[in-house]
């Protein structure tokens, strides 16, 4: 049995994980602020857990933490991360001291494809890319069934490559980044824009039953038959599948999975989203990388964290 902590700005949740990657007993706390704090809320959650399940510490294997930010992996360091307001954290080392047992930590989006790999979409294949489509463009690397993280373990920032030079700026400092015109945010702008020139539309009556415009607005509106909505849901699918084709040619993985809010479209998005992605591919023949949405939703994390 092995724990995994899925570290956020806003919750630590928890659990065991068992030999075949199933959660037997999960928990969760509000994040405190302080490194000190969330070392001692990880502790407490990981003893509670065992109390639960019937089980000590020492029948405990290890543990994993999945962290927000730029991380050290081998050193087991926070390196920095904004939102915990973590630099230079040794937060594996401190839990490892506190728990009595090994414990390793990995970014949280790569510990995620971890066990989406290991879990759920990827679970049947030999290589995956995650791809998160939340807030930002986040995901995860997973070759020859490990994270590739790069020689700093900083590598696998998809979010950030050029799609549109000179395009949207972007939170990193870069302007035409994917994140900026793939992530939710990014969807909600060409949302807004088009609300703007077609204020008729019936986004903006979906939008004013929701109470906000979401990423989800013009999807509906699409699959209604709204011209205006479909426009929108044309060209972000056609950002979405511009760096889809990048992460296919640059790694060719067996399979590119899709996870985060936007993913909730479903089998529309995929099978919107396949033929324009199969437009910008290079050549390769029969063997094509499958197009999956994940499996795991917010366990992938957990699970992830405890296949460290």
């Amino acid at each position: 049995m092995r724990i995994g902590i899925d570290l956020g700005g806003t919750n630590i949740a928890a659990g065991l994980v068992d030999e075949n990657q199933n959660i037997t007993v999960r928990g969760s706390v509000r994040t405190p602020r302080g490194a000190d704090d969330v070392v001692r809320e990880m502790e407490a959650l990981a003893r509670s857990l065992c109390e639960q399940a019937g089980l000590r510490l020492q029948d405990i294997t290890s543990a994993g933490i999945g962290s927000p930010g730029s991380i050290d992996t081998v050193a087991g360091t926070v390196i920095y991360a904004n939102n915990l307001g973590f630099e230079n954290v040794p937060l594996a080392g401190a839990l490892a001291e506190a728990l009595g047992i090994p414990v390793r930590i990995g970014n949280d989006a790569n510990v995620a494809a971890l066990g989406e790999f290991h879990a759920g979409a990827g679970k049947a294949f030999d290589s995956m890319v995650l791809v998160t489509l939340g807030t930002g463009v986040g995901g995860g690397i997973i070759l020859g069934g490990k994270i590739y993280d790069g020689f700093n373990g900083m590598g696998g920032e998809i979010g950030h490559m050029v799609v549109k030079k000179d395009g949207a700026p972007c939170t990193c400092g870069r302007k035409g980044c994917w994140e900026a015109y793939a992530s939710a945010t990014g969807l909600i702008r060409l949302t807004k824009a088009a609300l703007e020139k077609h204020p008729d539309s019936l986004m903006a009556s979906i939008a004013e039953e929701m109470g906000r415009v979401s990423g989800r607005t013009a999807f509906r509106a699409a699959r209604q038959g709204d011209a205006a909505g479909e426009e929108v849901v044309a060209e972000y699918l056609t950002y979405l599948a511009c760096g889809a084709a990048n992460l296919i040619n640059l790694f060719q993985p067996a399979v590119l999975c899709f996870g985060g809010g936007v993913s909730h479209e479903g089998p529309y998005l995929i099978e919107r989203l396949l033929p324009l992605v199969e437009d910008e591919l290079y050549p390769v023949g029969e063997k094509k990388t499958a197009l999956r949405l994940a499996e795991l939703g917010n366990n992938a994390g957990i699970i992830g964290a405890a296949l460290l």
